[in-house]
């Protein structure tokens, strides 16, 4: 699940009580503090892993989560999340596009747009190279658009980090293209699956950029 920073403190008082009080992780958390995250374990053994918006990318796009002894605490968390700078957002699947900058859950720029990718399915009697070929052509011409588009509003409004989202090769080719290249170095957020990008999907991808992802493992 994500949380919003904002809201954090309160979940973390809910799952407290809900699951008994907190108790002593006794070591259990070692590979979680490795990597910026915090573990919380109920009296009831129901385990919560707590992760930084920027773990994924092993860099974060604003202040580090895992810098205080012993491993991040819960306002650890949210100066980090709440810290982030700009926050480039990369949305793209079969059929449309959606790329803009965020702020603070925000979006400050955006544009989306769509174009016709045909399926994996061969119809109407095509030979399969054929079909295979202008699939191929479609899907780079999306590519194409999305990072025509994300480039002109990355110069615009510099992002520090980039949060990818929608289908994995799709938006790997748009990130490939040339007029990103100075982009491509920056923190990755974890991947996000979206349904077909649209502008309340971006928006909505704004809010999960920097939010907290959490993890639970009942006892």
């Amino acid at each position: 699940m994500l949380v919003s920073p904002e809201r954090l403190p309160g979940w973390v008082e809910r799952f407290s009580a809900g699951n008994g009080g907190l108790a002593p992780t006794d070591g259990l958390d070692h590979d979680a503090r490795s990597r910026g995250a915090l573990m919380l374990r109920g009296a009831n053994g129901c385990v919560a892993v707590l992760h930084p918006p920027g773990e994924s990318g092993g860099e974060s796009g604003g202040e580090s989560a895992g810098d205080s002894p012993g491993g991040p605490t819960v306002d650890d968390l949210v100066a980090a999340a709440t810290s982030q700078r700009l926050i480039g957002l990369l949305l793209v699947r079969r059929g449309g596009y959606a790329v803009g900058v965020a702020e603070h859950g925000k979006l400050v720029a955006s544009k989306t747009g769509t174009k016709y990718v045909q399926s994996r399915t061969a119809a109407g009697g095509w030979s399969q190279q054929r079909f295979a070929r202008r699939r191929a052509n479609q899907a780079a011409g999306l590519a194409d658009a999305a990072a025509v588009h994300a480039a002109r509003l990355f110069a615009e409004h510099s992002p520090g980090s980039l949060q990818l989202g929608g289908d994995r090769p799709l938006a790997s080719e748009t990130l490939a293209n040339p007029v990103l290249r100075s982009y491509r170095a920056l923190p990755q957020l974890a991947f996000l699956v979206v349904p077909d990008p649209r502008l309340d999907i971006l928006k909505q991808a704004a809010i999960d950029a920097r939010s907290i992802r959490i993890t639970i493992t009942d006892p």
